[in-house]
């Protein structure tokens, strides 16, 4: 029988004292004689999330080359207590980590579909409107229930953002993922194309810095989910320094997204659309910042409790990684204080199991 663990403490989100036994992988909440007890006190939770998460990029924007690097990043999110993350697209595949007992659960997107020379050079791939379902099924068997689109980037010609593609493609984008078993998200900036994919059924949206009230009523409808990536929301001053000079009404249309959107999360928060917390750590983002986004949703507005929800548990459930239930996996983290009563404590974990096996 595998070694058995016990972890004793405040339970959330039931709030009340419980043990938890833990036995190779699996949660039991019934006795086993002899586990050795490995925390006693201190708020226990299902380990947290990061649901827009990149570690198949390099620091720098560069692809990793090497299975090595893509586990090494995925080890900073784990100390940080991010037990399982959604990468939302990589240019390097990485299936080995899949199942790696020392590695986050992963759920994975393939790479992004991206529209020809209109976005980061090696990360996506590349393809004109009449390859786009064809390419989004392909990406479909790619990962592991999860297809990326590009819903918009800068058009030279337009000097502005603007849809990836049109409207037909990208509606047909999304009936193409979902044909082929897979849920689908898009990076969405602008306006209209995030309009487009949420009418089409789109299940999740990254970023959605152009939505607008009546979207936000119809995901909350349909249950679309936002992943909004506020750390990297706050580095469209500096993307927007570097255009201005080329592209300045793009460059004005970067700021004024950015100054809006605490006001889109909040409302978003309001209309009940679920949100899940994203660091958009790759790249740009350095890994291990998912507590740091918790703290910029409750900024904008959300309550502590489901900034929490947000970040762990519910955000397991949404990717299939059940938590501290009967049967459930075996990932949980520590903290001497309440995060209800201060998401700040989310930043010292005090105690990470990681399927079933002590991480510190």
């Amino acid at each position: 029988m595998a070694t058995a663990l016990h972890v004793r403490g405040v339970v959330l989100p039931e709030d009340e004292v419980r043990d938890i036994w833990l036995v190779g992988d699996r949660v039991t909440l019934t006795p086993v004689p002899g586990a050795e007890t490995v925390s006693d006190g201190g708020y226990v939770l299902p380990g947290l999330v990061d649901a827009h998460c990149h570690i198949g990029i390099a620091p720098g924007g560069a692809p990793v080359t090497e299975l090595a690097q893509a586990r090494e990043l995925a080890a900073m999110d784990r100390e940080a207590g991010v037990l399982a993350i959604r990468d939302a697209g990589s240019p390097f595949p990485y299936a080995e980590l899949d199942d790696a007992e020392d590695m986050p659960r992963l759920a994975r997107a393939g790479r992004h579909v991206a529209p020809p020379r209109r976005y980061l050079p090696e990360i996506g791939v590349e393809v004109p409107a009449d390859e786009v379902v064809a390419e989004v099924t392909r990406q479909a068997a790619a990962g592991t229930g999860w297809v990326k689109l590009v819903g918009d980037w800068i058009d030279r010609d337009r000097g502005d953002l603007a849809p990836a593609w049109d409207e037909a493609t990208l509606t047909a984008a999304v009936g193409a993922a979902h044909a082929a078993g897979a849920r689908i998200t898009a990076h969405c900036f602008e306006e209209s194309s995030v309009a487009t994919l949420v009418r089409a059924g789109i299940d999740c949206v990254e970023h959605g810095t152009g939505l607008s009230a009546d979207l936000l009523d119809l995901m909350a409808r349909q249950g679309t989910a936002l992943v909004p990536t506020m750390i990297n929301i706050e580095t469209f001053g500096h993307i927007a320094e570097r255009a201005e000079a080329k592209f300045p009404g793009y460059a004005k249309h970067m700021l004024a997204l950015r100054d809006r959107f605490p006001a889109v999360v909040s409302a978003a928060y309001e209309a009940g659309v679920p949100i899940f917390v994203g660091s958009d750590a790759g790249g740009g983002i350095t890994h291990g910042l998912a507590a740091q986004e918790m703290l910029r949703l409750h900024a904008a507005g959300m309550r502590a409790a489901d900034v929490l929800a947000a970040g762990s548990w519910r955000a397991r459930d949404w990717l299939g990684f059940p938590g501290l239930v009967e049967g459930g996996l075996a990932d949980l983290v520590v903290y001497a204080d309440d995060p209800r009563a201060d998401l700040r404590a989310l930043l010292v974990p005090q105690r990470i199991v990681l399927r079933g096996r002590v991480i510190r």
